[in-house]
């Protein structure tokens, strides 16, 4: 018997997006497990909470049989040690994101030599969809609906625009 191959996707997810979703249904056609994980970073302040964030990933991967969520705290290595994970699956979107991804996968392989990084583009329809481009739209109003999951865009929606920023 073979052993599971597992791939960590880690990020921020505030909130979701599904640019995120379209990476994780296509990371789990090539590999046995993928762990979909919330990494606490103390530069961030988060719209959502890390349970909320967990909460929502839960409902939105509950129909991928081979997708577990969880979160971390700490370096990705370790995180990567512990669940004993074969990649690193990253999204990119644009020539400016691998930038900064190739630097990280740079560092991740000094501090830990057996951690390897896949990225993947998401879908054309994708490529310039952010977290935080999707916040701004929802504070001030604007449709959300391309952009989010159905099943967590009320609460998205309800949150961001309570935080304000409308005409």
């Amino acid at each position: 018997m073979t052993a599971q191959r597992t791939a960590l996707f880690p990020g921020t997810f505030d909130p979701l997006t599904n640019g995120h979703v379209d990476v994780i249904q296509r990371a789990t056609r090539l590999f046995d497990r993928i762990v979909v994980a919330i990494g606490t970073n103390t530069g961030k302040r988060p719209a959502f909470t890390t349970d909320e964030r967990l909460s929502q990933l839960r409902r939105v991967c509950c129909d991928m049989p081979n997708v577990e969520v969880g979160s971390f705290a700490g370096l990705l290595t370790d995180a990567v040690d512990e669940l004993g994970a074969v990649a690193v699956i990253r999204g990119l979107r644009a020539v400016s994101d691998f930038e900064y991804e190739f630097q990280m996968a740079l560092m991740n392989r000094e501090l830990s030599a057996t951690c390897e990084t896949l990225f993947l583009m998401p879908r054309p329809e994708y490529l310039f969809v952010s977290s935080t481009m999707i916040r701004e739209i929802a504070r001030l109003g604007g449709d959300i609906s391309p952009f989010v999951p159905a099943s967590i865009r009320g609460e998205v929606e309800q949150r961001l625009r309570s935080a304000g920023g409308g005409a």
